[in-house]
């Protein structure tokens, strides 16, 4: 008898019932039958451990323990969604779309929008390679030990596919399995989890797999992206992943207009409550492949999708106080502290209150009944009063920080009240600290909020410089630190020297200066001696930079703390200039001239065809204006462009143009 035929015939069966359960719904034989076979198929992998394959049925049962789970860069960036609230938005949004496009006929994809937690998976050949969490969009954490565990997700793939490609989806907690969840905790006396979303998302972080796999977790996937896809638009791609063994909802619709999709959030809006699974919203997505490249991604979404989201959950409760919270910049954010109430699936205490104009327009006073709803159903805000008693006085906005009694200040056209000690206020010099030691900014390992607060408080450091200052016996006498952990902080900060310039920028927290416009500078001024030294002009000159930002930029380095601190920083060995890449083929051919990439290419990719016009010298615009100067065009490039184009007498060349334009002497 061939017993590697065996394992793989018992492989390839219990594959198939595991889809049919828990994919199709439509289990073929009994439990006690699978659990039979499964034993069967573990003895035989014991006792011929040279047939061991990481994705057989075997597998899910976990057992992996992961101490620390790797970060991982997305191959493909995971993108947010814009949000909108009403059919208007997605008219406009529409509009906007049809400017660039021209005035095509469109048709869109929509899909439930479910509330889980987001997962990019890799498949190599087949197989199940790798589950990446979404993090921040360019990065995220490896749990495919804990994936693996998720029965809907298949570990081989049926039928024809590409060698490789990542699908994203949605990790869920249907309401079903949450309940049963509760239950058993309030059964032996613990306390029931939150929602249960997440609840999802924090199983995917338990270190045990064995654990993730006890939980009845679900898996929702949407879309594919990876070269040489066999479909060219969503809703195809949805039907060829299903087909491939994916869990993908049978919910979705191809609409042909906007009044088909308006008709699809009407059905849902009232029908989604009977969905085994949370959902809060649809995403419309155009449907064609080629549109969507012409539409491309503004700095955080992509242009071609948006989410609908569906109105918010309303409930009423009392407000006891109201708190003042000072942020790293100094502003003051007035906390409503409320009679716990249980709203969209989780239990509200605290709600954001904005700024003293909005307090004072609602007239909100403590001790009031409030409607409390979730805005986008993420963050509580009140919206009003439902109820007052009497003798209840008006809210006085405090006058000075409750943190360190500076008199508040406010600048005229702006909402919110400032604590101006900048330097002498403890949450703002924490709240700084925080900010450069944060993952997208230093991403010290080893070293979180609540230890940076910790080291303030014992007077181990007084700004972000101090930290490089740190000794591992300084480190071990705070609470809850022993000698490993000391080491891990120490080196953390250590290895956040090898940190690029860019993201410097971003963690020393000048105000208004984002990621993107951190990029920006850095890219521009390539050292922070020749940024610091930039005139208000100058700095507005900048791409997308505008007056505010400059402004701020400016404050900054006059500043005579901030310079003393950048010094320290540069004595440390923090990165203050852009470490240029050796790339032996560039040249300044195309220095001066802006280009616009639009259409489908044989030779280049996009990306590919961008990159080579910024190795050469040149720039890539994202939109055609009268600073462009060649528009690179491919197939399906959208009619509205050609014609912005052809009115500002810009030269459309073509990809072969484009190549023998860098090859010339």
């Amino acid at each position: 008898m061939d017993i590697h035929k065996k394992i793989q015939d018992l492989r390839e069966e219990l594959n198939l019932h595991n889809h049919n359960y828990y994919v199709l719904d439509n289990a073929t034989i009994s439990d006690f039958e699978f659990d039979q076979k499964l034993k069967e198929l573990q003895d035989l992998e014991a006792k011929h451990p040279e047939f061991f394959d990481e994705n057989s049925p075997s597998q899910r049962v976990g057992g992996t323990i992961t101490k620390n789970f790797q970060t991982v860069v997305h191959e493909n960036r995971m993108y947010s969604l814009d949000n909108s609230y009403s059919k208007e938005d997605l008219q406009d949004w529409e509009t906007k779309i049809q400017k660039v496009l021209g005035n095509v006929s469109l048709q869109y994809t929509c899909e439930l929008k479910y509330d889980g937690a987001s997962i990019s998976i890799t498949y190599e050949n087949g197989k199940l390679s790798k589950a990446v969490t979404r993090g921040d969009g360019f990065q995220g954490d490896d749990v495919t030990n804990n994936i693996k565990t998720i029965k809907s997700i298949p570990l081989q793939l049926k039928g024809n596919f590409p060698s490789k490609f990542d699908i994203r989806g949605e990790i869920i907690l249907p309401f079903e399995g949450f309940e049963k969840m509760n239950q058993e905790l309030i059964d032996i006396g613990e306390s029931p989890y939150s929602n249960p979303r997440n609840t999802a998302s924090g199983s995917l972080k338990l270190q045990d797999s064995a654990e993730v796999a006890k939980r009845p977790l679900d898996c929702l996937l949407y879309f594919i992206t990876g070269n040489n896809l066999p479909f060219d638009a969503q809703f195809k791609g949805l039907e060829t992943a299903r087909n491939w063994g994916f869990k993908v909802p049978t919910q979705s619709k191809l609409a042909n207009n906007l009044d088909e999709v308006f008709e699809f959030i009407n059905y849902w809006d009232i029908h989604r409550h009977d969905l085994p699974y949370e959902t809060d919203g649809v995403v419309i997505k155009v449907n064609d492949f080629n549109h969507q490249n012409e539409l491309g991604y503004t700095a955080k979404s992509p242009r071609w999708a948006i989410a609908y989201k569906f109105k918010s959950e309303q409930v009423t409760t009392t407000l006891n106080s109201i708190s003042y919270q000072v942020g790293r910049t100094g502003a003051i954010t007035p906390v409503a502290n409320l009679e716990p109430v249980q709203l969209a699936g989780t239990i509200v205490k605290r709600a954001s209150l904005h700024n003293a104009d909005q307090i004072e327009k609602l007239d909100i006073r403590v001790g009031d009944e409030v409607f409390v709803e979730k805005g986008g159903e993420i963050i509580p805000k009140i919206i009003g009063v439902a109820k007052r008693g009497t003798e209840i006085e008006p809210t006085k906005y405090i006058t000075h920080c409750p943190e360190c009694q500076s008199e508040l200040i406010r600048k005229e056209g702006e909402a919110q009240h400032y604590c101006p000690n900048f330097y002498g206020c403890p949450p703002q010099i924490i709240g700084r600290i925080q900010h450069y030691i944060s993952r997208k900014a230093m991403d010290i390992e080893g070293l979180g909020g609540e230890t940076v607060a910790l080291l303030f408080n014992n007077g181990l450091v007084k700004d972000y410089s101090d930290l490089y200052e740190l000794k591992v016996e300084d480190v071990i006498p705070l609470e809850r630190m022993a000698q490993k952990s000391a080491e891990n902080l120490v080196n953390g900060i250590e290895k956040s020297k090898e940190i690029p310039f860019e993201r410097v920028l971003f963690a020393l927290g000048i105000r208004y200066v984002g990621e993107t416009v951190a990029k920006k500078l850095a890219k521009h001024y390539k050292t922070i001696d020749a940024l610091s030294q930039a005139s208000v002009m100058d700095l507005i000159l900048v791409d997308e930079i505008g007056d505010r930002i400059a402004q701020s930029v400016i404050e900054f380095f006059e500043n005579q703390e901030n310079r003393i601190i950048i010094e320290r920083l540069k004595s440390f060995g923090v990165q203050f200039e852009i470490i240029e890449k050796f790339n032996p083929n560039a040249t300044v051919k195309l220095s001066g001239k802006t280009f616009v990439v639009s259409g489908v290419f044989e030779k280049f990719s996009r990306d590919d065809l961008k990159k080579a016009i910024e190795d050469n010298g040149g720039k890539v615009g994202s939109s055609i204006s009268a600073k462009t100067d060649f528009v690179v065009a491919g197939d399906n490039m959208g009619p509205a462009k050609l014609e912005k184009a052809n009115q500002l007498g810009i030269s459309i060349i073509s990809e072969d143009d484009f190549i023998q334009m860098i090859n010339e002497n």
